[in-house]
């Protein structure tokens, strides 16, 4: 179980400016794939994406994280705004056009994974969805985990993985890393051709989600090594 500390102001302020830049380039791609009214963001943070996502159109959003959240730092209305501890199931009492999910479900234990996935399918057809994989590392990071694993418990409900984003992220310096490196959307099968966008890349990619390691984090671990060879 994460600690409230491990979620302090600082914390979304080191992580705020990078998060705006990437989905400034995602969410165009997203509302064009999917062009959804309405929103819900589980693990939302500040409300930086949702705030991208209203800037692109989406009329209806709502936010989803602990009361750990400083309010007065929210980047969306302070009424589109639900505390909820997200080790509980989460409960809305209606469905969106889009659920996102982006770089949280690390940061659950793993007893708590099939919950959390049930929670989002219960908001939503479609899915857009980012975890980190294992070695990625950051703060309180209990679960990482290759796409597979995410993918097979979503394969539980029903809902298929698209992989249409990472290929036009990878390149890109504005997108961070992780969001290049495990950005999926997954989509209830039965719903699928209602996207004919999504059902093409589905049918494209083979329904994959490969595990892939980005450029830059293998950079990373090339620099850490090599410090410690230096330092040895």
């Amino acid at each position: 179980m994460a600690r409230l500390e491990d979620y302090s102001a600082a914390f979304y302020e080191r992580h705020r400016e990078g998060a705006r830049s990437s989905a400034r380039i995602i969410v165009p791609l997203v509302a064009e794939l999917v062009r959804p009214a309405s929103a819900v963001d589980v693990g939302c943070g500040t409300g930086t994406w949702l705030a991208v996502f209203r800037d692109h159109g989406v009329s209806e959003i709502t936010g989803v994280d602990g009361e750990h959240v400083e309010l007065a730092a929210l980047e969306i209305p302070l009424n589109a705004f639900v505390a909820h501890d997200l080790t509980r199931p989460l409960r809305l009492g209606r469905r969106f056009d889009l659920a996102a999910c982006l770089e949280v479900a690390e940061h659950l234990a793993a007893d708590y994974a099939e919950q959390l996935i049930a929670s989002l399918v219960e908001l939503s057809d479609v899915v857009l969805f980012s975890a980190a994989i294992p070695g990625q590392g950051g703060a309180h990071h209990v679960n990482e985990q290759w796409p597979g694993y995410w993918a097979a418990r979503f394969g539980k409900h029903g809902y298929v993985p698209v992989d249409c984003l990472r290929r036009q992220l990878w390149a890109n310096p504005d997108v961070d890393y992780w969001y290049a490196q495990n950005a999926l959307i997954y989509v209830r099968r039965t719903r699928l051709e209602d996207y004919p966008a999504l059902a093409r890349e589905h049918e494209l990619m083979g329904g994959s989600a490969h595990a892939l390691v980005h450029p830059r984090k293998y950079q990373e671990v090339i620099d850490w090594a090599m410090s410690l060879h230096e330092a040895g």
